[in-house]
């Protein structure tokens, strides 16, 4: 009997492309045992060592989470569909009633929001619960961008803004709060002014800092909302329980590529991100944005719904997405709906939680903390000594790891051996030779040089921060991406 599997960004490199793919089971077990048969280097991304499904991939029987089910000992038939969900870097109680009263609306607010105001749900008292509302946005980039732009022309009437960027040129392709004259700017500051531009009656609230465990909780106790809009596991689990302690909701996206995912987390009456995914995945193993790409018009779609379940938690109108987790494909222009239930496992908001208070995020995702650059000679080298032993005619061999579309924009002439393709051609290497490792910043190589040595190869090291780094420090005239 074949079954439909939906394969996610992250995993097609390891299934020839295909985003679906047919495999033959009775159960969920049989299926993933016959796919991982079929594809073998998905085995790793989906089980630990001890053969259990890791906790940061989740699988679905149509849209329902298996871990509510039988587990993979679920049972399929021809018409379901199995989804893997792996990780991918609320209604609101918005206190408006007590403060309508105080709440006005100018001659030109009234006409402004004119087709609002002509909308029963949302009317005169719906446009002074927005006014009244404080939403707080972590991060000014893809997401937080039609994010901003929709929930300041609807008339929020306070948005808070966290961020500590400049604009960069590679964020424009995405990013519309800002143009090509803010490049080098703080990006708070331009979308303070963008935003200013497009409604004036609204309070614009910025905060240039690193979102951290120390500032959190303060930052996030004066708004009613907060949205989420960050590329990074750390500070989305900060989020998320920052949000649970405080009893705020969570308005949640993320993007990759052509994918994007957005659901409302709010523990008073449904899951938290913890009980979706109660841990991260290990760090370089979902690619960035900045390493795997993202379609420039995507965050645009997820930023934007995410701006539309935030302003229906205001109005408390309609069915937001809490208990409810919405993929999108672009490629395929297609919506699925994935049922999400509150875990009473889970450490934060289950039924005896463990964490009560904010932790080391960084740690809890395994990614150390790096104040200067400091390397590991015996398992890393620099863009300059690098350089230096090419110059002197040292006898190494240098290989890439990234894409073939990557390698056509900008190459050092090296090998190229993209990483999915590694466990199958590495044989085509000599371990005798002493092998430089590169990818774009150094993540994917990492991944390349440890895999390598643990197949035998002796004298393997790790560019750090790979082409990017050698285009920046060594020929600047080479392209970077």
């Amino acid at each position: 009997m074949s079954i439909k599997v939906f394969i996610p960004t992250p995993l097609r490199p390891y299934t020839d492309k295909r985003d679906t793919v047919e495999v033959d089971g009775r159960t969920v077990g049989e299926v993933l045992q016959n796919l991982t048969s079929k594809y073998g280097q998905v085995r790793q991304h989906l089980y630990a060592e001890n053969g259990s499904l890791r906790s940061y991939v989740n699988i679905y029987v149509n849209d329902e989470d298996i871990r509510y089910l039988a587990k993979d000992r679920t049972p399929v038939k021809e018409t379901d569909t199995v989804s893997i969900v792996p990780s991918i870097a609320g209604g609101v109680e918005v206190d408006t009633e007590n403060v309508e009263s105080d709440v006005r609306l100018s001659n030109e607010e009234i006409l402004r929001y004119s087709r609002h105001l002509i909308i029963p749900e949302v009317g005169l008292k719906g446009q002074k619960k927005l006014k009244a509302a404080k939403v707080l946005m972590i991060g000014a980039g893809g997401l937080g961008s039609p994010l901003g732009l929709y929930l300041t022309a609807a008339g929020v009437g306070k948005i808070g803004i966290v961020d500590f960027d400049v604009v960069d040129v590679t964020n424009l392709q995405r990013q519309v709060l800002h143009s090509t004259e803010d490049v080098g700017r703080s990006k708070l500051d331009s979308a303070r002014e963008t935003l200013q531009s497009i409604n004036p009656n609204v309070v614009i609230e910025t905060y240039e800092v690193r979102l951290s465990s120390e500032n959190a909780l303060e930052l996030f106790s004066d708004y009613d909302v907060i949205v989420d809009g960050t590329d990074n596991f750390p500070t989305r689990y900060l989020v998320n329980d920052a949000c649970v302690l405080l009893g705020k909701p969570n308005v949640y996206g993320s993007i990759l590529r052509f994918d994007g995912q957005v659901s409302v987390f709010d523990a008073r009456r449904g899951p938290c991100y913890r009980c979706l995914y109660p841990a991260p995945p290990p760090p370089g193993l979902v690619p960035s944005c900045a390493e795997g790409g993202v379609l420039g018009v995507l965050p645009g779609i997820i930023g934007t719904l995410q701006a539309l379940e935030t302003i229906k938690l205001i109005l408390g109108e309609g069915e937001p997405l809490i208990g409810r987790l919405v993929l999108f494909n672009a490629l395929k222009f297609k919506f699925r709906e994935l049922k999400l239930r509150k875990n009473p496992e889970c450490p934060i908001c289950g039924d005896e939680p463990t964490i009560h208070e904010l932790i080391d995020y960084e740690e809890f995702c395994g990614i150390k903390r790096v104040t200067e650059e400091i390397i590991d000679e015996k398992t890393e080298i620099t863009v300059e000594q690098l350089k230096a032993r090419l110059d002197r005619g040292d006898d190494i061999f240098v290989l890439d790891v990234r894409e073939p579309h990557e390698y056509e924009i900008v190459n050092l002439g090296a090998l190229l051996i993209p990483l999915s393709e590694l466990p199958k051609r590495f044989h085509e290497l000599d371990s005798s030779k002493e092998i430089i490792v590169h990818c774009k910043s150094g993540r994917r190589s990492a991944r390349a040089a440890e895999f390598l040595r643990k197949n035998g190869f002796k004298r393997v090291k790790n560019l750090v921060g790979g082409i990017d780094a050698w285009a920046e420090r060594i020929e600047p005239g080479l392209p970077r991406y």
